[in-house]
């Protein structure tokens, strides 16, 4: 059947017990199938050079999809077919294109390939990729090759500029989101995925590279220490209070802490740290196994260590009393030495050590700031800054040169030379 398909011939069309087709009288090829149903659909019909005989679907005609768009689309198509080309294939081309382009997204990268990847490759794997899916969402839906020096500077400007909702970031935080976005994109090349690297020519942005070094006084550290004991009595002190409360009303008493020289964990976690330099993370997975209460040692398992380096750090008369002490009143010494109160790996000491600092009267001390008071007394004291990095496990020297300006009279003997 042939007609001039327009929008008054379609509304005279009625479906029958059988498909059938229009054939438009006007575009060569153009055509509508009508389905029993009522559903009537425009394909665009060609022959190749070859004498083999395609079709291509067009649409179907409803309230998204009229007459008028499919001629359109017909129309080009012919001109297509004239010029030789096979718009069927050429089609299938572009969709698979097109789903290639869905598969370098940075978001699929993530999910198919670089999270897998990280987490078993890399120790710090879950940050590393909470730092890209939370400063870069809106990169998610680009192509890997589409993440541009521009883009990300845009991005920058944006994060160091302090809005009415969000805090402006500090170029030293803003540089470490990007690293993370550039080592992803690094893989993706090593991978085969990119053939050149999009932010290669992209500079970081300047920063202190020597910041001021948040150490603890001499007092301080004193009030630190006394502020644990105070701390320790209190809760033993409170302990020892419900106890009678409980006892005097029939009710399970709790276990005596009266005994024990610390209440909790918090005074040796701290105290270790203080005397070891310890990251937080590797005290909270230290083993009673890693210290070798013989040669007076721990070792930090390159496992737990940032580094991925095993370390080996001696223990002070200090620690070492501390650990001993800490042994005497622990249920297990075969698992880890600060577990959890379930038994598990403990997840934080927040609470207890903000409270612990406002009792010791100490404003502006993070816990990665210990790491910093115990490099820095070693380097006030004149040891070394190499034995300074290997004890901290720093995996470069500059981390450690950022104490450099502690040590002893070194710049003034500097000074002296010229006189």
């Amino acid at each position: 059947m042939k007609a001039k398909l327009s929008a008054t011939t379609l509304k005279n069309i009625d479906p029958s017990d059988k498909a059938f087709e229009v054939v438009d009288t006007e575009i060569k090829g153009f055509l509508i199938r009508v389905q029993p149903t009522g559903r009537k659909t425009f394909y665009y019909s060609y022959r190749l050079e070859t004498g083999k005989r395609k079709r291509i679907k067009l649409g179907v005609l409803g309230k998204d999809f009229t007459i008028g768009q499919a001629r359109d689309m017909a129309m080009i198509h012919a001109g297509e077919v004239r010029k030789g080309v096979d718009v069927q294939k050429a089609r299938v081309v572009k969709r698979r294109a097109a789903e290639d382009a869905q598969q370098r997204t940075l978001g699929v990268f993530i999910e198919k390939h670089y999270e897998p990847w990280v987490l078993a490759n890399r120790k710090t794997g879950l940050v590393t990729l909470e730092k890209i899916k939370t400063n870069f969402p809106n990169f998610m839906k680009l192509a890997l090759e589409d993440i541009s020096v521009r883009r990300v500077e845009l991005w920058r400007t944006h994060k160091l500029k302090k809005g009415i909702k969000a805090k402006a970031l500090k170029p030293s935080s803003v540089n470490r989101a990007v690293t993370a976005l550039r080592a992803l994109i690094s893989k993706a090349m090593e991978w085969g995925l990119l053939e050149h690297h999009p932010l290669e020519k992209l500079k970081p942005l300047k920063v202190d590279n020597s910041p001021k070094v948040r150490y603890l006084t001499d007092p301080e550290e004193q009030r630190l220490l006394d502020a644990m004991k105070q701390r320790d009595q209190q809760i033993k002190d409170q302990r020892d209070s419900g106890n009678r409360h409980r006892e005097q009303r029939g009710y399970p008493l709790l276990p005596d802490l009266s005994e024990h020289a610390y209440a909790d964990r918090l005074t040796p976690l701290v105290t270790l740290s203080l005397k070891t330099g310890m990251r937080r993370g590797e005290t909270f997975d230290l083993l009673w196994a890693d210290i070798d209460f013989i040669n007076d040692v721990v070792t930090i398992q390159g496992g737990f260590a940032k580094s991925g380096k095993t370390r080996h750090i001696p223990l002070s008369p200090d620690a070492l009393k501390v650990l001993k002490t800490w042994a005497r009143q622990s249920d297990d010494l075969k698992g880890r030495v600060f577990p959890a109160d379930d038994g598990g790996r403990l997840d934080n000491v927040r609470k207890s050590w903000a409270s612990t600092l406002v009792l010791a009267g100490i404003q502006n001390f993070r816990w990665h700031d210990i790491r910093h008071h115990f490099a820095s007394k070693l380097v006030m004291r004149g040891v070394p800054l190499n034995t300074v990095r290997e004890l901290c496990g720093h995996s470069e020297m500059n981390t450690t040169l950022r104490y450099a300006h502690l040590a002893p009279d070194h710049k003034a003997d500097a000074i002296a030379l010229i006189d």
